[in-house]
């Protein structure tokens, strides 16, 4: 099944829970526009190479579309789909008032200078200019993408409409119009709604062990993070591989330290602190022992195949789509209460709608007041999500989505 038909099935599932609208349900089964882009790009040999690219704009009933840009060399149009139905839930269940969206470009940017990467980056940026803006649709970073890249693509806009519009996408570094607060806001959103799970299902740190499967922006902060508050972090994997202590925990800055001089956390293994480690792989990664698995990877991680042989307690996702519908439903009759997607990592989309606010009002918050409006908003949105759970005894995943829809078809307005 491809992740855009799993989305839909998760949808579908939520759909038939809470009755929802059959209109609105036909409405929010298919995107609103799909943009298929090809970008000429000049490399650095002077020869020319095409790439494709997407923009897809789901639903913007909430208000402007919302969503990042990817570069890998797996984007495909199934995918951008599916990521564009999860951003306009995602606004919805925390209650931003922006849509759904997501783009794409098939492209390994690890094989591209940073001249060629720019130039690709402009060159898409022109290419979706007449369909995006600070009131149609407002993209932001993902998977590959950077602040820098954000500030290209706000330059090139800017340029097709002829005046700075810093309001046109999020992400960008604080200099350039960001918000304060955005780098580490997937994480901390991740950790205020862990928080809340803590605290209904009487978890405390001590004693409790940590596996974080992605050790990007996102996992390494949720790694930090968790480590302060008195958590044992067990294992975390990377791309090379996963890096498990077999005894105690890691310390998580050396790893750090290490991944960046070196490459991936597994070349901690052997040296000064690590004697007690093993490295392992993906698949063995996620059936470790451990208390909390974080997903912070790639989507289709825990699966129908792998789902019984899962250790784990409770499972956080922090990347998009981790966990398939058949993965889904074995974990719930296995009792593993799984924090979806869609609330456990709308910390980052949340701050991009603060970002995206101080720009179109010309104003600028501090981190202090950031951090107070995105603690109350994920709280509220954990108690909505557990409110629904309750209400239709049904999983966090499937409540998620009718809290979203449910405030979406707050919002529908009948087609003439």
């Amino acid at each position: 099944m491809s992740l855009y038909e799993n989305t839909l099935k998760q949808m579908e599932t939520a759909a038939d829970t809470m009755k929802l609208n059959p209109e609105l349900r036909m409405i929010l089964e298919q995107p609103m526009r799909i943009v298929e882009v090809a970008l000429p790009v000049r490399m650095d040999d002077g020869n020319l190479k095409i790439f494709n690219g997407y923009r897809v704009q789901h639903n913007n009933f909430a208000g402007p579309f919302k969503g990042g840009i990817r570069y890998h060399q797996q984007v495909d149009i199934g995918e951008v789909k599916a990521l564009s139905v999860w951003m306009t839930i995602k606004c919805s269940v925390v209650g931003i008032p922006m849509g759904g969206g997501k783009g794409g470009v098939i492209v390994n940017p690890k094989e591209l200078s940073k001249g060629e990467l720019e130039r690709l980056s402009r060159a898409y940026a022109k290419a979706i200019a007449p369909v995006i803006g600070p009131q149609i649709d407002v993209p932001a970073p993902d998977v590959n993408t950077t602040p820098e890249i954000m500030s290209w693509i706000k330059d090139e806009y800017s340029k097709y409409v002829g005046a700075e519009t810093p309001g046109v996408i999020t992400g960008k570094p604080v200099e350039d119009g960001g918000s304060l607060g955005r780098g580490t806001a997937t994480a901390q959103g991740a950790i205020y709604v862990f928080d809340m799970l803590c605290e209904e299902k009487g978890i405390k740190a001590e004693g409790t062990t940590v596996m974080i499967q992605g050790f990007g922006n996102a996992g390494s902060y949720m790694a930090k993070f968790l480590q302060k508050k008195g958590y044992t972090i067990k294992g975390v994997a990377d791309s090379k591989g996963g890096l498990v202590a077999t005894s105690g925990g890691l310390d998580m800055e050396t790893v750090e330290k290490i991944k960046a001089e070196k490459g991936s956390a597994t070349n901690a293994q052997g040296q000064a602190g690590f004697e007690n480690t093993k490295v392992v792989n993906d698949a063995e990664f996620l059936v470790e022992e451990c208390d909390i698995l974080v997903l912070a990877a790639l989507e289709n991680q825990v699966t129908g195949a792998n789902a019984a042989d899962v250790k784990a307690k409770y499972i956080l996702e922090l990347a998009n789509g981790p966990t398939t519908p058949e993965g889904d439903e074995i974990l719930e009759k296995r009792g593993v209460l799984v924090v979806p997607d869609i609330l456990t990592n709308s910390g980052g989309v949340t701050v991009s709608y603060f970002e995206w606010y101080q720009n179109v009002n010309n104003e600028k918050w501090t981190e202090e007041k950031v951090q107070e409006k995105l603690i109350n908003i994920m709280q509220d949105a954990y108690k909505s999500v557990a409110a629904n759970r309750d209400k239709h005894g049904c999983s966090m995943r499937i409540a998620a989505f009718i809290t979203a829809m449910e405030r979406i078809e707050g919002l529908y307005k009948k087609p003439v």
